[in-house]
């Protein structure tokens, strides 16, 4: 796996809107499914999941809640599922893979299969993304075939 220097694409003055982490998260569905005894429910149909400015939108969302309250683990799939969420300095982040799995307890996101993540006019591309939100620093690896990451840094266009 490629790790890519594409930290460099994240002010380190914009931190992930921290009072989202401080509420509850709010999934909204077509249909659900809930089995109380494995702590698990499965979400179908133009899924929204909301914490603030956090959002996530998806075909499908898997919760896990077996570990227990602000431990939970949400995987959405989606062609592509979508994440987005403003930033403390109003700048926004946005991404979408064809998963997203968003572990609760440590504020990661990781994006698999055709990942792509965007902050201001900056990109960074692989086949899996792993971002922590509240540090926002990332690593990002290639696929199988050529291994590549790819990042593009938009500059000022002064013409």
């Amino acid at each position: 796996m490629l790790i890519s220097g594409a930290c460099l694409l994240f002010s380190t003055t914009a931190l992930a809107g921290k009072e989202d982490f401080k509420l509850p998260i709010k999934v909204d569905s077509k249909s659900q499914f809930v089995d109380g005894k494995r702590k698990t429910s499965v979400f179908k149909e133009d899924v929204q999941v909301r914490q603030g400015s956090l959002s996530i939108d998806a075909d499908e969302v898997r919760v896990s809640a077996e570990n227990g309250k602000g431990k939970e683990i949400f995987i959405a799939i989606g062609k592509p599922a979508v994440y987005s969420q403003t930033m403390d300095d109003g700048s926004k982040i946005t991404a979408k893979a064809g998963e997203i799995r968003y572990e609760v307890e440590s504020r990661t996101l990781e994006l698999n299969g055709s990942a792509e993540l965007h902050q201001d006019t900056s990109m960074v591309r692989g086949e899996k993304i792993s971002f922590n939100l509240e540090k926002e620093q990332l690593i990002a690896g290639g696929d199988e075939s050529d291994g590549r990451v790819t990042t593009v840094f938009q500059t000022d266009d002064k013409n």
